[in-house]
């Protein structure tokens, strides 16, 4: 049983390792890294699963350049020389169709199955339940999540060279708000003297936040950055490409979204004073 859970933990780190983010955040695969993953030695056959998987998308009535994109890239070759070859960019929902129609003897394969579908299924329940939320629950989920994301990021930002930690989350907020540090941000929404700002944002501009903190651990990560002033210029850029999303879906700009009327602590203390009332 330990020896099934350390190679679960394996294959995810390893489809994790291999994941890509776009600059709008939309997380995709290279068919030719899956490939090495899901250890398939010829790229021939590995094409006839891509194949069949396709078929499979378009039974499900999905469009398949939604979650196949056919891309070229240029290898080198020995003596200088390069080559140029076929690959995919790859949706989560067409690794899973490809691990479906894998080889099922192969072990990779199984594990992938596993993986695929699990992550699949996690998102789908999540989100029915996110939905059935009231706003003010929605509100305390998404800053319990931005609480541990913080953290999270904050311990990678520490590994990439980052020392002044405020000065690194104004970079982010700065890349989001249209140049906004937080001091601007909680003067704007007529805070108290160090009253936390997301304590003081509603379901949507928690999320925008979450989105922001996720996204720039990710490109911490996959580009190695080892510099305080590269980590910086990270952050602003992924608030800044982040913003630029919400820009092009028509949705609000961050600044622009209503402050609650009662902050998180407000409705924390409320809630705790029901509990006394009720047990009197």
């Amino acid at each position: 049983m330990k020896e099934e859970i350390v190679k679960i933990e394996e294959t995810t780190k390893s489809f994790e390792d291999i994941k890509h983010i776009d600059e709008f955040g939309v997380e995709y695969w290279y068919a030719r890294e899956l490939q090495v993953v899901l250890d398939y030695k010829e790229w021939r056959k590995f094409e006839g699963v891509i194949k069949k998987a396709k078929n499979a998308c378009e039974l499900s009535k999905n469009r398949i350049n939604d979650h196949f994109g056919d891309v070229a890239k240029m290898i080198k070759m020995p003596k200088n020389a390069t080559k140029l070859i076929d690959d995919y960019k790859l949706s989560r929902y067409a690794c899973y169709l490809i691990a479906q129609n894998g080889d099922s003897r192969k072990e990779s394969i199984a594990l992938a199955q596993t993986y695929f579908d699990v992550q699949t299924r996690k998102q789908e329940i999540s989100k029915i339940e996110y939905s059935r939320l009231s706003e003010d629950e929605k509100k305390f989920y998404q800053r319990d999540l931005t609480k541990k994301g913080n953290y999270s990021l904050n311990q990678v930002a520490k590994n990439a060279g980052v020392k002044n930690f405020d000065k690194f989350h104004n970079f982010g907020y700065k890349g989001l708000y249209n140049g906004e540090t937080a001091d601007d941000i909680a003067k704007r929404k007529k805070l108290r003297y160090r009253e936390d700002i997301l304590d003081n944002m509603g379901s949507e501009e928690l999320a925008a936040n979450l989105f922001r903190i996720t996204q720039t651990e990710a490109k911490l990560k996959r580009d190695n950055i080892k510099t305080e002033n590269n980590a910086n210029q990270a952050h602003y850029t992924i608030g800044k490409n982040i913003r630029k999303v919400i820009e092009k879906n028509g949705g609000t700009m961050p600044e622009d979204l209503p402050t609650p009327k009662k902050s998180l602590k407000e409705l924390e203390k409320e809630k705790k004073n029901m509990l006394i009332e009720s047990i009197k």
